[in-house]
């Protein structure tokens, strides 16, 4: 079978408080709160998905909040920056933002020559960057949304990977899920898939001195990627399994299929199914405004309800 990964699906992450989360990534990044759940492998603990007008596989970046657990650290074997995509003329609009907002930030620089970056820390401490590039403007934003059309975030550009040694990492990524080398600078490496670019790219950086990281508020779970149906994602089963890798079996998560195995250098990745969607259980219009449940989980929904703290979600007007 011609199997693909079209780019990323999704990035998770973990939070502390679930409304500073909710705070940061609607109000001040101006993402929408594409859907209320939980964690389906731990129901007293919330998930939540942020991404465009419609939750586009690919603009998603979701979170577990763990307000009780203790502080994570970047370091070797995990994901260590979120980067999403903007207009490169709108930088100057976030870094007022950041300004304004008391956000830790490090001005722009340029990587590889010809895009500008922004490093900033959300309220965890989570690395996230904003990378202008003219590709973004051809992408169309969330109209409505709390940032202005013209500097609206346009989806997630890439991710960052720091790594003990990269080449069991780069192996995996070529021969097995298809990406190609097309730059390197010092110690990062950049791979893209398909037409490249947001969405398409993933960087590694090859830290031989650096200490391992932690897991928990402030890094990232997992990296997911994107593959088109279900007859795919079997097949990209049988390739993870062929090349040696432990993978899960098949999991149903409701809005998609997910199966789950760590790359040589420790990151757990996934490969998810793009439909059903976010719309299978909510309208567009209604999407992140109710707690939502898996049909398997709606029967404890009172003792969930009753352990979650409240959430205050913004409310969308399509007036």
């Amino acid at each position: 079978m011609d199997k693909k990964i079209l780019g990323l699906h999704h990035v998770t992450a973990i939070a502390g408080d679930p409304q500073k989360n909710v705070g940061f990534y609607t109000g001040l990044l101006g993402l929408r709160l594409v859907k209320q759940t939980v964690n389906f492998d731990d129901p007293d603990t919330y998930h939540l998905y942020y991404g465009d007008e419609s939750g586009r596989p690919g603009t998603i970046l979701t979170f577990f909040p763990w307000p009780e657990a203790e502080t994570g650290r970047r370091g070797t074997g995990q994901a260590t920056t979120v980067s999403f995509v903007v207009p490169p003329e709108s930088l100057g609009y976030w870094v007022d933002k950041f300004e304004g907002n008391g956000v830790v930030y490090e001005p722009p620089v340029t990587r590889f020559g010809e895009e500008e970056v922004i490093v900033l820390l959300d309220p965890d401490g989570l690395r996230v960057e904003l990378v202008g590039r003219t590709e973004a403007e051809s992408i169309a934003p969330w109209e409505r949304g709390p940032a202005p059309a013209a500097h609206a975030i346009r989806g997630l550009y890439g991710v960052s990977l720091s790594e003990e040694g990269y080449e069991g990492t780069a192996s995996l990524l070529i021969k097995t899920l298809g990406f190609r080398l097309v730059e390197a600078e010092n110690n990062r490496f950049r791979y893209e898939i398909g037409a490249g670019g947001p969405g398409a790219t993933i960087d590694l950086i090859c830290m031989p001195n650096g200490a391992p990281g932690l897991v928990s508020v402030g890094t990232v779970h997992h990296v997911a990627w994107r593959t088109p149906d279900d007859d795919q994602h079997k097949a990209w089963r049988e390739e993870i399994v062929r090349a040696g890798l432990n993978v899960t079996p098949i999991i149903d998560r409701r809005y998609f299929r997910s199966i789950y195995f760590r790359e040589p250098g420790g990151v757990l990745f996934e490969i998810a199914t793009d439909p059903p969607g976010f719309t299978v259980d909510e309208t567009l219009e209604e999407l992140g405004a109710h707690l939502m449940l898996p049909p398997w989980l709606e029967h404890k929904r009172s003792v969930v309800e009753q352990i979650l703290p409240a959430l205050r979600t913004p409310q969308i007007s399509y007036v």
